[in-house]
């Protein structure tokens, strides 16, 4: 399994965090996306996942776009697969497809019916492109298109929400509003719209991001973690942690919970 990251051009660096590629020859592969504030363009140009749900399972979306999530979603594959991935900012929602954060938060629409004939020729494009170098061309000119159009890419909220991912979850929200907003009901209301969930709940899924990129330090042990993350106590980190990834940090830490085979490769 091979998965690496790849950095936008500078006018996308606002709103695009990465691109990233994931491609296996495993026969048999479970994926599970914990909580995240961020969105994700996910486009499958080789294979395609089943989404479990409970007991049953159903086809996933050649193309979509996967909003902020508080839950977790679980994706299996019984075949080598290849997947291509723009990880973006919560903001990047409204100002690229013109729709509020909250619409899609815990959602995955796919592309064509977000988008119409739009996303069905960017998916064909996606899909059929040589390799993934050409994939970075093609979804460079098409979001570099729509941020161009939109009049709202300044707003101070999206300096607040980067200010928060930037300092790890670790500020208080009431310092953070006096700093970006008049009132904190202003701030609130601004950033749900533009981040799709409250900012303290916000805030520990960052927090508890910012503990699952320690994954692999074995130095660390799980009190170090929950303080370098800024828990009060280690009882508090665990009650995040099991709530945004259905795991004991023990478990996850171990290196044998399902879907984290790409970060050990």
């Amino acid at each position: 399994m091979t998965y690496y990251t790849i950095s936008p051009s500078a006018l996308l660096s606002g709103f695009v965090r990465c691109f990233w590629a994931l491609e296996s020859t495993d026969q048999t592969y479970t994926h599970r996306s914990m909580a995240d504030v961020c969105a994700e363009m996910v486009f499958h140009y080789n294979g395609r996942f089943d989404e479990l749900l409970g007991g049953k399972s159903e086809p996933s979306c050649i193309s979509a776009l996967q909003g902020p999530l508080t839950q977790i979603r679980r994706f299996r594959i019984d075949k080598p697969f290849a997947m291509f991935g723009v990880y973006l900012y919560p903001y990047s929602i409204p100002v690229l497809f013109g729709i509020p954060a909250t619409e899609i938060s815990n959602q995955m629409p796919d592309l064509i019916t977000l988008l119409g004939k739009e996303g069905e020729a960017l998916e064909e494009k996606m899909i059929l492109a040589f390799n993934n170098k050409e994939r970075v061309k093609i979804i460079t000119e098409f979001l570099e298109k729509r941020i161009q159009k939109n009049q709202q890419r300044n707003h101070a909220v999206f300096s607040s929400i980067r200010f928060i991912i930037q300092t790890k979850g670790t500020n208080r929200i009431e310092k953070v509003a006096d700093q970006y907003f008049i009132s904190q009901r202003q701030f609130e209301r601004k950033f749900r719209e533009f981040s799709g969930l409250a900012p303290k709940l916000f805030s520990r899924i960052v927090r508890f991001h910012s503990a699952c990129q320690l994954f692999g330090d074995s130095n660390k042990s799980l009190t170090s973690i929950a303080y370098d993350c800024g828990y009060y106590d280690q009882s508090h980190f665990i009650h995040d942690f099991k709530e945004f990834s259905g795991y004991h940090p023990r478990h996850y830490f171990s290196g044998k919970a399902e879907g984290t085979e790409w970060k050990t490769e």
